[in-house]
Order: structure tokens, then C-alpha cells, then sequence
């Protein structure tokens, strides 16, 4: 008998991800605090979730091509749906949208939530671990 590890961790390996990449994002939001021009950014939680719950379901999110002269598309990776542009709290003089303190908290909050699907992760391997033990 063989262990499906997708279907033992549920999707906490996915959501590890997604906050590991939201941790970029927002580091880079912040190290772009005083670039004129820039637009911070920011992953939707609900829209990578969704995707993920339909790759799951074994839908498709296939292009189609509508005429030979289009390029081949499958296998392509195309810019991320999840991640946005943050509409800004108050306008600023350079054009930039980066909220320090917004970002600095979103950031902690991001960490806490890392830190919690991790121990989530840590502790069904410790379950598998006793089951194949037989503890």
C-alpha cells in the first residue's frame, strides 16, 4: 500500500508556496519603497486558491488556438493571474504606491501564516511517521 502524499497534506504544500512567493512580493514592495513610478503589488490568496482547487478537480485551463498563424501556447507559462496592483491608501507625490508600514505589516502577517502552514506540514509528516511505525 502506497501513500498518497497529495491527498495526506491536503493543500498545505501549495499554500506553503504561495506564502513563500507572497514573502518575495512584498519584500520587493518594500525594497521598492522610494522608486518613483512604482506600483506596489500583491498575491490574491483567493484566486491562487481557486486554481488550485480546479487543478485538483482536473479542470482545464487550456488556450485554444482559433487560427494557424496563433502561437502554440500549452505548456507556456503566462504572468500570473494572483498577482495585482494594490490600489493606494493616499496618493503620493512621485507616483509611487508603496505604503511602508502597509507593506511592513502585510509582510509580518504573511511570516505568521508561513509559519503556521509549516508547522501544520511538520506535524502530519510526524502522523505518517508514527502510522509507518506503527506507534
Amino acid at each position: 500500500m502506497s501513500i498518497n502524499f497529495s491527498k495526506a497534506l491536503g493543500i498545505h504544500e501549495q499554500a506553503l508556496g504561495f506564502r513563500a512567493q507572497r514573502a518575495e512580493v512584498l519584500a520587493n514592495n518594500i525594497a521598492n519603497a522610494d522608486t518613483p513610478h512604482y506600483k506596489a503589488r500583491d498575491l490574491d490568496f483567493a484566486s491562487v486558491l481557486a486554481g488550485q482547487a480546479e487543478r485538483q478537480a482536473g479542470g482545464s485551463n487550456s488556450l485554444v488556438r482559433t487560427n494557424g498563424q496563433h502561437f502554440d501556447a500549452d505548456g507556456a507559462q503566462l504572468v500570473d493571474p494572483a498577482l495585482r496592483f494594490r490600489n493606494p491608501h493616499h496618493a503620493s507625490i512621485d507616483q509611487n504606491t508603496v505604503d511602508l508600514q502597509v507593506e511592513q505589516s502585510l509582510y509580518a502577517e504573511n511570516a505568521v501564516q508561513f509559519q503556521a502552514s509549516f508547522t501544520l506540514l511538520n506535524n502530519k509528516f510526524k502522523g505518517l511517521m508514527m502510522a509507518l511505525r506503527g506507534e
